[in-house]
């Protein structure tokens, strides 16, 4: 089975991909098309250069990568939504889909932190709304990152009953410290799951808003209202 995540930029996706590795019979896979999107918008991330000698830029190949990922039954691929936007979505239609939201307030604000000026486009809410619509006869799940840490195992229980496979307790816990499936990105990406052991909120969660940002917070309300209301429940 091919469990495809897609998410929005600083949610707890690191953190679901990590539970996931721990399961035994899965195996994770994380931002494949990331040089796709920083080929094909000229976006400019930090360790930009790295990312690009990394990964293929060429989407049929990657694409090829990760359905020729064997050794386990499944197979966890972390994506972000704004990766996907730029390449063709064929392949969903293998997948189980999972989308993974945030209250765009604490999302934008920690975004800010690395990016000054976010658009729509790099927080991805709208277009997890338009890819949620696209796949909605096909049962997405819809997980809230703020109702997963309420109560992780009652999500994951729900979750892993939804898309088909048994919920092990392993998904939990993990240890701290880089993981050899990260991405070349982490050192400027995952400092903060790097230090967790588990599904724990942030004390940077509560960060305020810049002033400049709340234009962009209130257009992304609204698609985060459409999808939440479809989100499961501890």
């Amino acid at each position: 089975m091919y469990i495809h995540l897609i998410s929005g930029p600083r949610n707890i996706s690191t953190a679901l991909m990590y539970s996931f590795a721990q399961r035994n019979d899965t195996t994770v896979v994380d931002e494949p098309f990331y040089a796709c999107y920083l080929s094909r918008t000229k976006a400019e991330h930090p360790g930009k250069e790295v990312v690009m000698q990394a990964q293929s830029s060429e989407e049929e190949v990657v694409k090829k990568e990760i359905f020729k990922t064997t050794g386990r039954p499944n197979v966890f691929i972390k994506n972000m939504a704004h990766h996907i936007e730029v390449i063709n979505d064929d392949f969903l239609s293998k997948c189980v889909n999972i989308f993974l939201i945030r209250d765009p307030k604490q999302l934008i604000a920690s975004y800010a932190q690395v990016i000054d000026q976010p658009v729509m486009r790099d927080i991805g809410i709208e277009y997890e709304q338009t890819l949620f619509k696209k796949l909605e006869n096909h049962n997405p799940v819809v997980v809230d990152s703020g109702l997963l840490l309420q109560n992780p195992e009652s999500v994951l229980k729900k979750v892993c009953s939804k898309i088909g496979i048994v919920f092990q307790p392993a998904m939990l816990r993990w240890p701290a410290g880089p993981k050899p499936y990260d991405g070349v990105w982490a050192p400027h990406w995952y400092a903060n799951v790097h230090r967790s052991t588990g599904f724990e909120r942030q004390s940077t969660s509560e960060r305020p808003l810049p002033e400049h940002l709340i234009p962009l917070y209130q257009e992304a309300a609204g698609y985060y209202n459409l999808l939440v209301k479809h989100a499961i429940t501890p």
